[in-house]
Formats: C-alpha cells, sequence, structure tokens
C-alpha cells in the first residue's frame, strides 16, 4: 500500500482543535457536584420547548473532529489505547495522527474527511458492517483515496486557474447560451422542426448524452441513461488509472468500489440528477444573492451611526432642558411658498460641502491610482509561471540550454491571454444581451479593451501594469487558499446536513418550478439598485424588469441541456489535471499500466 507523505512546509499547519473529555452525568467529579449540576441542566433543558431548545453546532471544527473519530477511527483509536496503555488518556489524538494526509493543508482535510465520513457511513457501512466487523477494507479505500488527492493537489499546482476559471469555464458557458437562443429561435421559426433539445444536441453533441431522450419513446431514454453510466465509469476509471499505484490498480475489487463511489454516488446521484436540475440550480443563485445582499445591507447599517450615538450624554439621559434644546436644533433655512423642499440643498454650504465632498473622493481615487501603479513593478509577471526564465547575468553567455528556455518562454508569453480579453467578459456582454439592450456600451467597452490592449503603453497586455494587477487581486481574493476551507464547509452542510443524507424532495411540480423561477428573479431585481435597473430595462415597471429576468434565466430552465453544460465542464477540469486522457483514452492507459484491459475482461 503507500505510505503517508510529508506535508509541505511551505504551507503553515493548523493542528485540529482538541476536544475536551466528555463529562459523565452519573458521575462525580472531585468536588462532587459535576452528577447534580449537568443533571439539573439536562433536567432542565428537557423541560423547554423544542424551538426553545440550544440547538447542537455539527459544523464546528471540534464536532467535525469528533464525527470523523467515530466514522473512520473508531478501531484505529481503541486499537492504539490498548497497544500503548493510553486509554484513560483525556486528550484524543489528532485527525493527522490517525488518518493519512489527503492533502497539505490539515484544515482542508478536516472537512474533506468529513465529507468522506458521511459517503462511507451512509453507503458502505450500511452492507459492510453485515458481512464482517472488522476495518481492514475500509482503510484501504481511505488510503486509495488519500493517494488520488495528493495526486491531484500536485497537478492542480501546474495548473493555470485563471485561464480556467476566467477564459475556458467561461466559453463552454457561452456556448451553451447560444446554442441554446438558437435552438429556441428555430422552434419558434419552424414550428414543424424537430424540438429544441433535437437542435440543442445537433450544435453540442456529447456522447454520455446520445441519443436524444424522447418521453414517448421509452427505448431511447434507457439507452441515453446507459451511455451516461458508461461515461461515468470511463472518467472516473481513467483518473484512477493514472492516478492509483500499480497495486492498487490491480486489486479489481478495491478499484471498482472506489469508482463506484465516485462515479454513481457524486457524479450520478449528485451532480447528473441533481445539480442539473434547473429549478436547483435557480434555488443556488437565489441563495447566493440573498447572501450578497445582506453583507451590503450589513456594511452598509455598520457605517451609518445609530441616532443615540448621534446625541450627547445629557440629551441622551434627558438631563437637557426644552429650551436648551430648542436652542441647540440647527436652524432650517427658510423656503419661500411654492418651492421643493429639495431646494434646501442649493444653498451656499450645501454646495459648499458637496464640492468638498466629491473633492475627497477625486483625492482617494487619484491615491488608489498612484498606489497600483507603485506596487505593480513589484508583481511578480503571469508569464513565468511553469517556464524557467534565463537570468540576467547570464543572457552574455547564452548557452544551448537557455536558448531553448527563452524560446519556451516567448511561445508561453504568446500562448498567455490577456484577463482583460478573457472570455468572461464577453460571456457576461452575452448572458445580459448587452449589445441587444445597450449597444453604445457594448461599443464603449470594446473601444476601452482596444485601448488597454493594443493602445499607448498597452496597459492591459499580457504582463502589462493593469494585467497585473488585476491577476494580483484575483490570486488574493478569489483564489486565496484559506477561503477553500470555508467553501468545503458550506458544500457539506448543504449537502448533508447534520452529517446525514438530506431526506429526498420531491421534484416540485411545473407551477412550483415557476414560482422557484419567479422568486430567484425578484432576489437578483431587489439586489440591483433602481437607477441602473431603470436604464438597463427601459422601463420603471417592476413586472416588467422582473419578466425579462425570468426571460434570461430560461437558459437553465432544461435539465437535459445543462447536462451538456456540466459535463462539458467536468471533462475540461479533468483534462487539465489529468493530460494524458487526451493524449491516450482509457482503454490505452489500462493496457499500458496493467498490460490488459480490465473493463472487458470477462474472467476477472
Amino acid at each position: 500500500m503507500t505510505q503517508n507523505v510529508p506535508r509541505d512546509s511551505n504551507i503553515p499547519q493548523t493542528q485540529p482543535p482538541t476536544l475536551p473529555k466528555p463529562i459523565s452525568l452519573t458521575s462525580t467529579g472531585p468536588s462532587g457536584l459535576t452528577a447534580g449540576a449537568n443533571s439539573s441542566n439536562v433536567s432542565r433543558a428537557s423541560r423547554l420547548p423544542e424551538t426553545q431548545r440550544p440547538a447542537i453546532d455539527s459544523v464546528s471544527d471540534k464536532a467535525t473532529a469528533a464525527f470523523i473519530r467515530r466514522t473512520l477511527c473508531a478501531h484505529n483509536v481503541l486499537s492504539s489505547n490498548l497497544g500503548n496503555g493510553e486509554k484513560g488518556r483525556s486528550t484524543p489524538r489528532p485527525i493527522d495522527e490517525l488518518l493519512p494526509p489527503l492533502t497539505s493543508s490539515n484544515d482542508v482535510d478536516l472537512h474533506l474527511y468529513a465529507i468522506i465520513a458521511v459517503i462511507i457511513k451512509e453507503f458502505v457501512y450500511t452492507w459492510y458492517s453485515k458481512i464482517t466487523p472488522d476495518h481492514v477494507f475500509v482503510n484501504e479505500v481511505i488510503q486509495v483515496i488519500a493517494h488520488c488527492t495528493r495526486g491531484l493537489e500536485q497537478r492542480l499546482r501546474k495548473v493555470d486557474l485563471e485561464a480556467l476559471l476566467l477564459d475556458e469555464i467561461p466559453e463552454l458557458l457561452e456556448a451553451h447560451l447560444n446554442a441554446y437562443r438558437i435552438s429556441q429561435k428555430s422552434s419558434y421559426h419552424n414550428p414543424l422542426t424537430s424540438n429544441p433539445r433535437s437542435v440543442y444536441h445537433t450544435l453540442r453533441p456529447h456522447p454520455a448524452l446520445s441519443p436524444v431522450p424522447i418521453e414517448s419513446d421509452p427505448t431511447s431514454v434507457l439507452e441515453q441513461r446507459q451511455n451516461e453510466a458508461a461515461w461515468r465509469q470511463l472518467l472516473v476509471q481513467g483518473v484512477l488509472v493514472v492516478l492509483l499505484p500499480t497495486e492498487d490498480l490491480e486489486n479489481g475489487c478495491l478499484r471498482a468500489l472506489v469508482a463506484e463511489i465516485f462515479a454513481e454516488m457524486i457524479l450520478g446521484n449528485g451532480i447528473s440528477d441533481k445539480a442539473c436540475e434547473g429549478w436547483l440550480l435557480w434555488e443556488g443563485i437565489t441563495r447566493i444573492a440573498e447572501v450578497l445582499q445582506a453583507d451590503t445591507e450589513k456594511e452598509a447599517s455598520s457605517n451609518q451611526r445609530k441616532p443615540e450615538q448621534t446625541k450627547s450624554r445629557l440629551e441622551r439621559y434627558g438631563l437637557l432642558s426644552s429650551s436648551v434644546e430648542k436652542a441647540a436644533e440647527p436652524v432650517k433655512p427658510s423656503v419661500p411658498n411654492g418651492w421643493p423642499s429639495s431646494h434646501e440643498g442649493l444653498s451656499v454650504s450645501g454646495l459648499f460641502w458637496f464640492m468638498v465632498q466629491y473633492a475627497f473622493l477625486a483625492c482617494n481615487a487619484m491615491r488608489a491610482v498612484i498606489i497600483a501603479l507603485a506596487t505593480s513593478s513589484s508583481l511578480p509577471p503571469r508569464s513565468v509561471t511553469g517556464v524557467s526564465v534565463p537570468s540576467p547575468m547570464d543572457q552574455g553567455r547564452q548557452s544551448l540550454p537557455q536558448k531553448v528556455d527563452s524560446a519556451a518562454f516567448n511561445s508561453h508569453l504568446a500562448s498567455k491571454r490577456p484577463i482583460v480579453s478573457m472570455r468572461l467578459w464577453s460571456c457576461t456582454s452575452g448572458l445580459l444581451e448587452l449589445d441587444v439592450r445597450m449597444p453604445w456600451l457594448s461599443g464603449l467597452v470594446s473601444l476601452l479593451h482596444w485601448g488597454a490592449v493594443a493602445g499607448p503603453g498597452r496597459v492591459g497586455d499580457t504582463d502589462g501594469v493593469l494585467d497585473k494587477l488585476l491577476a494580483h487581486t484575483i490570486r488574493t481574493y478569489l483564489l486565496n487558499p484559506p477561503n477553500l476551507p470555508p467553501l468545503l464547509r458550506t458544500v457539506r452542510v448543504t449537502l448533508f446536513p447534520s452529517n446525514t443524507l438530506a431526506p429526498p424532495r420531491a421534484p416540485p411540480t411545473s407551477a412550483e418550478a415557476q414560482a422557484i423561477k419567479r422568486r430567484c428573479a425578484a432576489t437578483l431585481l431587489a439586489a440591483l439598485p433602481s437607477s441602473i435597473a431603470c436604464r438597463f430595462f427601459a422601463t420603471r415597471d417592476r413586472g416588467a424588469m422582473q419578466a425579462q429576468i425570468e426571460t434570461l434565466l430560461d437558459c437553465l430552465g432544461d435539465s437535459y441541456l445543462n447536462k451538456h453544460l456540466v459535463f462539458s465542464v467536468l471533462e475540461l477540469i479533468v483534462v487539465r489535471l489529468v493530460p494524458e486522457m487526451a493524449e491516450k483514452g482509457v482503454v490505452d492507459l489500462m493496457e499500458e499500466r496493467l498490460g490488459y484491459n480490465p473493463l472487458s475482461c470477462t474472467d476477472c
């Protein structure tokens, strides 16, 4: 089996928090008051109604570590304590000493092991515990998963995440939008032609989604499901054959179980059957918009001072007489009869403070620009990622290897696309239909883009001032490694509330799905400033605005069309992490590693 690898010393390691020793409710402590106090607390809590009882925090790191120990480490902890004579130790051993490392970060490992523990508890222990009480097979599965995750982490360090997230994935989304709109227009203009699904599948064919399932033809539905299941198995088997060592790859039972967990439980049940549903995507967009709107409102409210804080201490406690209060009140300027109240802002003092405020804003903006220009020279260039560049000291005595590195650097520089030219911006413009709604704005943005990339200074070109600033901002806020543990925690809580499988949810009816879409559109409209929304939608009617947003959300309404997009994104990520699959097929890789094809072997 594989051995544990040491963790990366460059990344700060944080040990998972240890759990205190559980206190028994029936035993007395040194003071003799433990049992009585605990029993009184329990009885007091049990008398409370369920709505007022304190909820158990299953999301904290302590509760997560305890759940992992109970599920994956119970046998290891018991055997190690009995063997070392530490049966009565008060501090449990940390997770990184009981389980092999998944990545180079303990915080990420904690949440990854929590997800693995839920999957093994719900899908492995339910049948494996009926066969035998030992944990050898489960430990083997954990070792295989750990070896795969460590290999993927090493490969992830070599992937250009900026190009993947901002250029390649938005390109797939833009192609999905174009194919969807073409399929809808063809059905509108030619009602006697085939359905939109057939038109879309013709424009963007995928082997896992062939043939197009037709409800009146059960054979097509069954054949499409079989092709999709075979595609999932090939995708997972191709990843395992590259990442697993030979001794684990030759274990057919172990390889089949790991492939079943990833292909059917994660890709099949989680992504294909749930994540591709339109109503679920609309609900996800609604929650994200609500969270962002709540954060914005909280920040705005924190910046505003409370009315009580603007008063003096004498006024707060009512120690100021009414005559003094009236004298202290500011005198409002008299407004002539017939003038609107808004003319108060046109006074000389109001105009003066208005000019002072905008002068401060202009100074702060100029200061930010100067600081950005000053710090951009010290930022690392984007074009040197994965390429060794000759140092200036060696340029006078270039040898053949240095010339090769220089040629590789030039080709790598040419292949790097500037951030302002990536498909994220064109995809956003196509999603909002900016060229139709505001063609003047679309033309202005195109002119600014040309000026940044090919204009004076070429500030937006690869390794330009603007390009390095954008790359630094993306790495700091979007691709920051400390953001990964909270994201994994959110995914675990959403998919597995209380560390268990969520109860099966009945698919909503068509009327309920339309209500979910209307709520999503209303949430997005509420997140937009009213002035911007009125100008963008060219109306002041909130109902008309919401109807236009619902039309934009229709591109996610068909689960079969969404599968084309999701499967394409999955294949892109797998190919970037495992480029061997793009050069050779899964069958060729297995024959190269094992000498035969286990997928077609009937004697195995």
